[in-house]
């Protein structure tokens, strides 16, 4: 028995902002980064609180959030003692105000609070997911936290709050919900229902992706895209991911490169290691090449045909193929590859891949790419 459950209520909209309007007589700690303030994008949430509530403003987030940040974070929230945590921002805000609910509640030093996520970029997915990534920077190691204290309550989706997203975040971040939407499409776990959300995503990111990236000013596409990584969240939410983001996951936190881009580059060979001597990715990746109207054809030329679509647009964005072609050289992860090949078979995404992986499989895809 497989269960599907969809534990946030999404709102959506130019107007999606103004639900925070319902708040009435709570204490509302907006947990964001210190861009955020300096821009003036936190009036937007701001503006949206009525004067019965008390707010605070917590702005000491740090990039890929770590074990500390965490630490620190559930002392000063609980001091203030919020029945309301609002996340502005992108997966790092995010990342660490769900971190922090967990831990402060674990600890029985945050109560019972009410958590709504409002996403400032388009990739995470993390608004409606009970996964968050902590970083341990001792060790050099991401850590991706799954539990049901981690699912927000609502999630507000205001493209507006996307317009300014330089160029190359655009493209990292939706190569990273791509990756998410094929990973769930051939989880071992995967479901007519996420099948359905995964498709979508897959859909939006091919038609607005490069649009979004070309012009960021167009609505259209930036609220297709932004659509894209809720739906993707959605889908690996029920199912999980795959071996693409195990890898990712520990090559992060040795390179300290974006983990969109690690995806991007990766992705391509992931899609055909899973597909070699495994039918059922094999077909599930020419189905999809199918639908999205790329091969006419079955078997391994419909996935060469998917292939080569990732490739193009991965090209269209300007972002590397390979790990050379980031700014790294084969020495700088040869002293890691041994621990990477180890981390990712034990990253928990890993365990619904559709092919069960080696270490000697992982030291071969990663070494390909330099």
């Amino acid at each position: 028995m497989k269960q599907v459950k969809f534990g946030t209520d999404i709102y959506i909209g130019t107007d999606a902002l103004t639900k925070l309007n319902d708040f009435q007589n709570e204490r509302i700690c907006v947990v964001t980064d210190n861009f955020m303030v300096e821009s003036g994008m936190i009036n937007f949430v701001t503006s949206n609180i009525n004067d019965s509530n008390e707010h605070a403003i917590f702005t000491d987030i740090v990039p890929d959030p770590t074990i500390e940040n965490v630490v620190s974070g559930v002392e000063e929230l609980s001091k203030f003692n919020p029945s309301v945590m609002v996340a502005l921002g992108g997966g790092s805000a995010i990342d660490a105000a769900k971190a922090i609910k967990l831990m402060g509640m674990k600890l029985d030093i945050i109560k019972e609070v009410t958590l709504v996520i409002i996403p400032t970029t388009s990739g995470t997915g993390s608004e409606v997911t009970d996964f968050s990534v902590i970083t341990n920077k001792k060790e050099n190691l991401k850590y991706p936290l799954v539990d049901d204290l981690l699912q927000p309550d609502i999630a507000i989706l205001d493209s507006r709050l996307v317009e300014t997203v330089p160029p190359t975040i655009t493209a990292d971040t939706g190569m990273d919900v791509l990756t998410h939407a094929l990973e769930a499409y051939v989880s071992t776990e995967a479901t007519d229902f996420s099948d359905a959300l995964a498709e979508k995503a897959v859909e939006l990111i091919f038609e607005y992706l490069e649009r979004a990236y070309v012009d960021g000013k167009d609505s259209e596409a930036r609220e297709k895209v932004h659509y894209a990584s809720c739906l993707a969240g959605l889908a690996f939410n029920q199912v999980s991911l795959g071996l693409c983001h195990g890898i990712a996951h520990t090559v992060g936190g040795k390179l300290h490169l974006a983990h969109g881009r690690i995806n991007g580059i990766l992705l391509p060979s992931i899609v055909q290691y899973n597909s070699n001597e495994n039918q059922r990715a094999l077909e599930r990746y020419a189905t999809l090449a199918r639908k999205q109207g790329l091969s006419n054809s079955k078997g391994k030329v419909a996935v060469r045909s998917l292939v080569n679509r990732i490739t193009e647009l991965r090209a269209k964005l300007n972002m590397p193929a390979n790990f050379i072609d980031a700014g790294f050289t084969k020495d700088d992860v040869t002293p890691h590859l041994a621990t990477i090949s180890e981390e990712a078979l034990l990253d928990p995404t890993t365990k619904t891949n559709p092919k069960t992986p080696t270490k000697e499989d992982v030291r071969q895809i990663v070494s390909k790419l330099f």
